[in-house]
């Protein structure tokens, strides 16, 4: 049983218009027919009892949500996959069968809650049954919404719990039974229903439908709008316009493909119809997409799960990525304002560009709800509360709107947001109720007219669609439980943190370059969540022993995580641009790994000195003092990422010779070493390359149509 609903990218669909009926927003986006419509009530009850959770509307204790979570998975994406798929019969009835078997698991799970707490570690023969049902629909439940490349590496981790003992020394372990193996990943919390799940159930899945909202409030066209404004007009204006606008969604989507196939379908075919080659746009909006899940201040779902492996705020977690992010970002810009040089493109024409002042003035309320999810995520409040306001105020921006429209005079409408404003701001002071009971009210004002019913249908349809795109992550994060779960019963995590630490004990750039390696090939079958935890569990211990500080390690193995989606050959960031590009993913893929250099060389950089993460410790730091550090390396990487755009492009005032590039390279290359003498080197040979070319350039520096490179 197979589906078209492909990895990372299930439930991206073009969002309806607001004014469309829920039959016509439901073929966009769910099977035709009575079985999608089944599948849209399921989709929807599904965001309901998770909203419900998070907001303590239903109180359950943790286990019982994570495994409901995990039943409301595997019960919408088996019979999915299958509609989507268009099996016949009796494939189809099966696939139902398996979805509410799923379900029934977590049933089971909440009916027998108290007696399975008792008899933990000595389960009787139907938790068995139970829990093999609950590993198996979970497997497939992986492979119809992502492929087989994840559910075949835990597949070979839960042979290794099961048959482990018969390998040769160092691999071998004591042994573990059925018994054993079943109760640790199928109850309890380390296997399926492991950290992974616990922030699936809680902070991630709540924040996809914060982003669906905003998305479907016209947050999207805002961002566009305010790129559009800000950089049409200057040199290569349209590929400056995809990476800051792919930079913004960053800030409300945490899927990088999704991002691709969202502002994708402008930017590409606006950046080929300005004079960008296809493959190089193509990697533009790849390479710009994915860094939004570095982007702060939400990022994407592996930041939650860092937070809560690491037992830190969120906000740690934020202010150890924002100057990586930044300088991602920043070396994006500079490759396509350097190509755009290189070939003499320059910006759009004055009608061509909206104003981004005028966008803000007629959308400010908008950025509202990311606000103030911002300064509570900053005052050290929970990501589950913050999300939870975020998305109140949300639904009060979205029924608020409807009713205003409806009002008579301006005074009126400004007498009623005054008041919707001051109820936003009692939930701080006063909770749920006051601002559920005015949701209640404009949920039952927007059924009393046309315009409001269209309203309310298209808030259900972004329920269901939030669903729908929560199923890749939510199920990679079921299905990774049971990597971790092997780890932590086998103790193979030290086995693999050992054979690091000899390396590094050695040559840390060798363990560096090991985990990076890991980080790549792991990415070309799985995404960056299960990527991450697979490898932050291996690699993350072994590199604190070595001495880097466990958030730098974490958000190293995140970065290569991220950039495994840009890698050949299999690239998936740069093959959902495919299509839209037209062009071959794989050469999408090369210009996308020239346009994210910066990315690979940003987290060795942190490693050898945590400054650039805004971390205490390192040399540099001890030698000069914390703030001088960070000026000092943030300002080195700028000039070495420069430096290596200038050489990769081949441009800079003009046309590099190459000499000029094989010496900014040479310098970008010592300046990241970190070895005694090299930023001496690096910046003397910074200097040379500098003047040999201003010199050279001097009086010539008009652009050259048409150039190659």
């Amino acid at each position: 049983m197979s589906s078209h609903v492909p990895r990372d990218t299930a439930g991206v669909a073009s969002p309806a218009s607001p004014a469309s009926g829920p039959r016509e927003a439901l073929s966009h986006t769910f099977p035709h027919g009575p079985v999608g419509w089944l599948l849209f009530a399921i989709a929807v009850a599904f965001s309901l009892f998770q909203l419900a959770t998070a907001a303590h509307v239903v109180d359950l204790p943790s286990q019982l949500v994570r495994s409901f979570h995990v039943g409301f998975l595997v019960l919408l994406s088996l019979p999915l996959g299958a509609a989507l798929a268009r099996v016949k019969w009796p494939l189809t009835g099966l696939a139902w069968l398996l979805g509410l078997a799923g379900f029934a698991v977590a049933i089971y799970q909440w009916w027998e809650y108290e007696p399975l707490l008792l008899r933990a570690g000595d389960p009787n023969n139907i938790d068995l049954i139970v829990g093999i049902i609950s590993l198996a629909v979970v497997f497939l439940a992986t492979i119809v919404v992502m492929g087989p490349a994840l559910p075949i590496l835990a597949g070979l981790f839960l042979l290794y719990c099961l048959f482990g003992q018969y390998l040769p020394a160092p691999l071998n372990h004591r042994g573990y039974d059925l018994t054993q193996v079943i109760d640790h990943m199928a109850f309890g919390t380390e296997g399926i229903y492991g950290i992974p799940v616990f922030v699936s159930s809680t902070y991630i899945f709540l924040f996809i439908l914060f982003g669906a909202f905003l998305e479907r409030a016209g947050m999207i066209q805002l961002f566009t709008d305010v790129s559009m404004g800000l950089f049409g007009r200057s040199r290569g204006g349209p590929a400056k316009v995809a990476v800051f606008s792919s930079g913004l969604m960053g800030t409300i989507s945490g899927s990088g493909v999704a991002n691709v196939v969202t502002t994708g379908q402008f930017t590409i075919p606006l950046m080929k119809r300005f004079g960008y080659k296809a493959a190089f746009a193509g990697g533009v909006e790849a390479t710009a997409s994915m860094g939004g899940q570095i982007m702060p201040p939400v990022m994407g779902a592996v930041a939650f799960i860092m937070a809560e492996t690491l037992g830190v705020a969120y906000a740690e977690v934020v202010k150890a990525a924002i100057v990586p992010a930044v300088l991602y970002f920043a070396s994006a810009f500079w490759m396509v304002h350097l190509e755009a040089g290189k070939r003499g493109l320059m910006g759009l024409g004055d009608h061509e560009v909206p104003s981004a002042l005028d966008a803000i003035k007629q959308q400010w309320y908008l950025i509202l709800p990311l606000a103030a999810l911002v300064y509570l995520l900053f005052s050290g409040y929970t990501p589950l509360y913050s999300g939870t306001v975020g998305l109140v105020l949300t639904l009060l921006l979205i029924l608020g709107s409807s009713v205003a429209l409806e009002l008579p005079n301006i005074v009126i409408r400004s007498i009623f947001w005054i008041g919707l404003g001051i109820i936003a701001a009692l939930f701080l002071e006063y909770g749920l109720q006051i601002v559920g009971a005015a949701i209640a009210l404009l949920i039952a004002w927007n059924f009393l007219t046309k315009g409001g019913r269209e309203t309310l249908s298209d808030i259900v349809i972004g329920l269901a669609e939030g669903a729908k795109t929560a199923l890749s992550v939510g199920v990679a994060c079921a299905i990774v439980g049971i990597i971790i779960g092997t780890m932590t019963l086998t103790g193979a995590a030290t086995t693999f943190g050992g054979f690091i630490v000899s390396v590094g004990e050695h040559n840390l750039f060798l363990s560096l370059l090991l985990t990076m390696i890991t980080c790549i090939i792991l990415g070309m079958g799985i995404p960056t969540i299960p990527n991450y935890i697979i490898t932050s569990s291996l690699a993350g211990p072994a590199l604190l022993e070595l001495g880097v500080p466990l958030i730098v390690s974490h958000m190293f193995v995140f970065y290569f995580g991220i950039l495994a989606d840009l890698t050949p050959p299999v690239a998936l960031a740069c093959f959902a641009a495919a299509p839209i590009a037209r062009e071959s993913g794989l050469r999408i893929s090369i210009e996308a790994v020239k346009i994210a250099a910066a990315g690979f060389v940003i987290p060795f950089i942190a490693v050898y000195t945590p400054a650039l993460m805004l971390q205490d410790g390192g040399p540099l730091a001890e030698a000069i003092g914390y703030p001088a550090a960070v000026a000092y390396i943030v300002g080195k990487t700028v000039l070495a990422v420069g430096l290596w755009g200038a050489a990769i492009i081949g441009y800079l005032r003009g046309s590099m010779s190459a000499l000029e590039r094989i010496l900014a390279a040479a310098a970008a290359v010592t300046m990241i070493a970190a070895l005694p003498v090299t930023d001496e080197v690096g910046f003397a040979l910074a200097a040379v390359v500098i003047f040999l070319h201003w010199r050279r350039t001097s009086g010539h520096t008009s652009v050259e149509p048409g150039g190659s490179g």
